[in-house]
């Protein structure tokens, strides 16, 4: 089968584009080769984050992969079969957890059987989406759809160290997921967040809350 070829030099060039391409590649058993990739950041290519979402990604689809190592700037994605189980990964740095997630939740959801995973690195680190907010804004969209995905924070972990733990399991998803309509926005009913503070006293993260 031939391989779709994906410039990652694209629009802003950036991780978006090798994460959306990678899940996209294992959802629909499309081999892909990506070239370009990262092309536009100020540290092109892949980084730790980048390396282990691939290799999630290949575990869960027994894909073969070439080009998968640091700074590596083109690669070749060939996922093979879903392979539902239990999964562990560490980034090894405080690469973020939630755009590994990102990557392979999609995948996850397609799986015949539940599958669970677990990631160590980063779970609130800068130019990420936070973990809190993949718990109570992204999943609660995807479970909408009729998935049943659940991610639990075990430990936070934060830039430069990392060291945060989090698991996602998803249960076995219907042949089909349900459309959901996002177009017409119904009323406020009440805003809510979480803030969290580390090293610091307990008024910090409160103060950070009526700010």
């Amino acid at each position: 089968m031939d391989k779709v070829v994906v410039d990652g030099s694209i629009g802003e060039g950036g991780g978006q584009i090798l994460r959306t391409a990678i899940a996209l590649s294992s959802i629909l058993m499309k081999p892909i080769k990506i070239v370009n990739i990262r092309a536009k950041r100020r540290n092109p290519g892949l980084q730790n984050q980048h390396i282990t979402a691939v290799k999630a990604a290949a575990e869960l689809t027994n894909a073969v992969v070439e080009g998968l190592y640091l700074k590596s700037t083109e690669l070749v994605y060939i996922p093979q079969r879903l392979r539902p189980g239990k999964y562990s990964f560490d980034i090894g740095t405080a690469g973020s957890t939630t755009l590994v997630l990102q990557t392979i939740i999609p995948i996850m959801m397609l799986m015949p059987e539940e599958v669970e995973v677990e990631i160590r690195g980063g779970t609130d680190v800068p130019w990420s989406p936070p973990i809190d907010y993949l718990r109570n804004v992204i999943l609660y969209h995807l479970n909408m759809l009729g998935a049943k995905v659940d991610v639990k924070l075990i430990r936070r972990g934060h830039y430069p160290r990392g060291g945060g733990i989090v698991t996602a399991k998803v249960l076995k998803t219907p042949v089909k997921l349900r459309p959901i309509n996002l177009v017409s926005r119904g009323e406020v009913v009440r805003v809510k967040g979480i803030s969290h503070c580390v090293k610091l006293p307990k008024h910090v993260a409160e103060r950070q809350a009526k700010a």
